[in-house]
């Protein structure tokens, strides 16, 4: 099976940024799955329909600073932002 990291190193058709987006949701995902807790579940904490997580967890929807913010929160997690120049 391939990983994240190696299938987003294929990846040509999404910006630097797009692609920082993508690597936070998939580390804030991935430990959501090791908690053990379910979409419905996490759904109803963050106050988003569960289908609404569905599509953002799925990438078909670019989930804004906003939405990961609030995903982290949902963990007990704060997002850290840095810049490069």
């Amino acid at each position: 099976m391939t990983t994240w990291n190696e299938y987003k190193k294929t990846i040509t058709a999404f910006t630097p940024e797009e692609l920082s987006v993508m690597d936070m949701l998939t580390e804030l995902q991935a430990e959501r799955i090791r908690r053990g807790v379910s979409q419905r579940d996490f759904s109803d904490k963050i106050g988003m329909k569960q289908p609404q997580l569905a599509k953002i967890e799925r990438m078909d929807s670019m989930p804004t600073l906003g939405t990961l913010t609030r995903y982290a929160a949902g963990l007990g997690l704060q997002l850290k932002l840095t810049a490069s120049v």
